[in-house]
């Protein structure tokens, strides 16, 4: 029997399972029961790669495989599928066991990367590739819209990861939070926390992706202002 957030998991994502059991076993972590979602995040990873795949080849015809092989990388990677992961506070409806909970695993990116291949892999068992496509277009909808093939500079998240493991500095660490306004659209704020800063870097942003790419943007500029 699923419970109601992860009905309401199902609503945001437009989709509704026949068979609840697959969807609960794609939200099971290894530390929770031995039927976990392992296997599903296997066959969610191979879908997304492929679909993904399709996708940037028939968006951008003359772009060369070297630059397709990188963009898809960018899209397909754990940081990109735990930000999605946080976007849809998928962490809220985890199944984990009782010391994953306690060290903060519904926190933790890989084990959010591997539940959202995992959900992909058990809609493709419930309902077939064509539904499972949809959903993969719907939720990289703004990154594949925001591709600029000709852009070469890094982003700032990039950026600023280089730039602490080049000083073999820990990684930043992002919260997103939505804030409440009167406007229509929603707003979010994010902080980046990074050792070499004393106070933690807040931005605002229409979407999770753009605050925290604005809260990188500003804690570089403030790491390179002290260098």
């Amino acid at each position: 029997m699923i419970t109601q957030r992860q009905k309401a998991l199902c609503k945001q994502l437009k989709i509704e399972f026949s068979d609840t059991a697959l969807l609960l076993q794609a939200l099971t972590h290894r530390s929770a029961d031995p039927k976990n979602n392992e296997r599903l995040e296997y066959l969610g990873d191979a879908i997304l790669s492929f679909v993904i795949a399709e996708e940037l080849f028939n968006r951008f015809p003359q772009v060369k495989e070297g630059k397709l092989s990188r963009l898809r990388a960018s899209l397909v990677k754990g940081e990109t599928l735990a930000e999605i992961a946080r976007e849809l506070k998928i962490g809220e409806v985890l199944i984990l066991g009782p010391g994953e909970l306690k060290s903060g695993g519904f926190r933790r990116e890989s084990i959010l990367a591997d539940a959202v291949e995992a959900i992909l892999g058990s809609l493709y068992l419930d309902q077939g590739l064509d539904s499972v496509k949809s959903l993969i277009l719907r939720l990289y909808q703004e990154r594949l819209d925001s591709i600029d093939v000709t852009e070469t500079v890094k982003d700032p998240k990039t950026r600023l990861q280089e730039l602490l493991q080049s000083r073999k500095q820990p990684l930043p660490i992002y919260s997103v939070r939505e804030v409440k306004t009167d406007k229509k659209q929603p707003v979010f704020e994010a902080s980046c926390q990074v050792t070499l800063l004393k106070k933690v870097v807040l931005a605002q942003g229409s979407s999770h992706r753009k605050a925290e790419k604005k809260a990188a943007e500003r804690a570089l500029s403030l790491i390179e202002e002290n260098l």
